[in-house]
């Protein structure tokens, strides 16, 4: 879009929020880069240019506005949508393959070479992976500076920097502050509750529909591994060095955000995570616009607009829990888990008591003894072969997932049909597109709304809902009393 002058600087001028993250200003007068709804006079359009991304402007040498804090906007929603060599970096690159495994780590995951995603980086976004990181890294400094007592060094390996010298020349560089000025202009509030807690704001575009996102995190929570208390989803985080709690509350403008980590380096990671669980980056208004147009559609879109998909922090645990899912309610699925959970978890500290184990990864369930898992014998082969699957690399889940290859991977194992594959696009892979043409709840929510029913002629009639039907399915699951679709009390 920041090719589009005309365009960005209506949106700038109008000061509308939707655009942020989509481009950012750079003020030619003034040396500094903001959203494009920052609150101050917008400057003359002569003076204004647009880059794709926060790393462009920093590599063009404009520092980050004090005012509107560019680097708190939400990410583009593009990453969200498109399945591309360039979206899959850019997940890659906000889960911190870049800082833990460097470029070449990065390609390599992507199969492709470093000359090959520098190049296309380049081109799309103004800046390549090393930059791209780095400006994560200052945006995770800043999170640490302002939310936490961490001494300066601390923050600055926890931020993924490799020296505190760097560190200090980042900040300096882009936000015109040193880390010291940084933490005596933090607003009194951003401090945690708790010693230990990191307590932060997940911005989102609005608008965004609770209901039916914490309600079926909280209606499907694996006993130990989750819970709703107190107006909070919590659970525990398996991260790259080490686990995590995490407490998510709605609020209007907001996620309200409190993290316990076991090493802060893993900051980065957790807050990615935690975004694409709530779908935050999302445009609810491109959504809902194009789903608006259906006759049918529209008054389940105009009665609670902004509906996200609730997705998943770790992609192979929601696999494991699609197939314990299958053909059983969502109390059974919950036992089943819980099951796995006590006997193969990890277990850990929860100062608040109700947390007490990670969900199993796929090498801690490779020795699973088909025989003791009480569900069916074709079932019992689905999940061990999964598992072994995941546990040999031989599947892989992540957020670099090229999403048609992945679906046709997982339809080829025993006891995969569409409905197992598609929710775990949807969900895990966050495909916007997924579609569940055979869930009952969707059939009958289309079938009391006038639509086909049948699986064929649902999908037919779904085409125009294109690119977003896995939204639509949010939609007509919302039309039924299930606990998924009701805020907990």
């Amino acid at each position: 879009m920041h090719t589009d002058t005309e365009r960005c600087v209506r949106a700038v001028q109008s000061k509308d929020a939707r655009f942020d993250g989509w481009f950012y200003t750079a003020v030619l007068t003034t040396g500094i880069y903001c959203r494009p709804s920052c609150p101050a006079v917008p400057p003359k359009p002569r003076h204004m240019v647009f880059h794709p991304s926060a790393a462009a402007c920093q590599q063009a040498g404009f520092r980050a506005c004090k005012r509107c804090r560019p680097d708190a906007s939400p990410g583009s929603p593009e990453w969200n949508v498109r399945a591309d060599l360039v979206a899959r970096a850019m997940r890659l690159i906000a889960d911190g393959v870049v800082d833990r495994e460097g470029v070449t780590g990065l390609a390599a995951r992507l199969g492709y070479s470093t000359r090959q995603i520098e190049r296309q980086l380049l081109a799309e976004l103004g800046a390549g992976p090393l930059a791209l990181a780095r400006a994560q890294r200052a945006r995770t400094a800043r999170l640490l500076v302002e939310t936490t007592d961490l001494p300066m060094a601390d923050v600055a390996f926890a931020a993924g920097f490799s020296s505190v010298r760097a560190f200090n020349d980042t900040v300096r560089e882009v936000f015109a502050l040193s880390p010291s000025e940084l933490r005596t202009r933090a607003p009194k509030h951003a401090a945690a509750g708790a010693p230990g807690v990191i307590a932060l704001r997940l911005p989102f575009r609005a608008p965004l529909h609770p209901d039916n996102l914490f309600g079926h995190l909280a209606a499907t929570a694996v006993p130990g591994v989750e819970e709703w208390r107190e107006g909070s989803y919590r659970r525990t985080l398996r991260l790259p060095y080490g686990h995590g709690i995490v407490a998510l509350s709605p609020r209007p403008d907001h996620i309200a955000c409190r993290l316990a980590l076991s090493d802060h380096r893993d900051l980065t990671v957790a807050i990615s995570r935690c975004r694409r669980l709530l779908d935050l980056d999302a445009d609810p208004v491109a959504v809902d616009e194009q789903l608006r147009a259906d006759p049918a559609l529209a008054p389940l879109v105009d009665k609670a607009p902004g509906r996200r998909l609730p997705r998943t922090v770790d992609e192979a645990e929601f696999a494991v829990r699609a197939v314990l899912g299958q053909q059983v309610s969502t109390a059974a699925a919950r036992t089943h888990a819980a099951r796995l959970v006590i006997a193969h978890g990890t277990p850990v500290d929860d100062p608040e008591g109700g947390l007490t184990h990670l969900f199993p990864a796929p090498e801690e369930l490779a020795a699973l003894d088909p025989d003791a898992l009480a569900m069916p014998r074709t079932r019992r082969t689905t999940l061990t072969t999964l598992v072994r699957r995941l546990a040999d690399g031989d599947l892989r889940l992540g957020a670099d997932s090229d999403w048609p290859k992945t679906r046709a991977a997982l339809l080829a194992l025993p006891g995969f049909g569409p409905w197992t594959a598609d929710v775990i696009a949807m969900r895990a892979l966050g495909d916007p597109d997924a579609f569940l043409p055979t869930d009952l709840g969707v059939r009958r929510a289309a079938h009391a709304l006038g639509l086909p029913s049948t699986p064929a002629a649902l999908t037919t009639r779904a085409a125009a809902w294109r690119p977003w039907r896995a939204y639509a399915v949010q939609y007509l699951w919302a039309t039924d009393s299930h606990p998924v679709n009701v805020l907990p009390t």
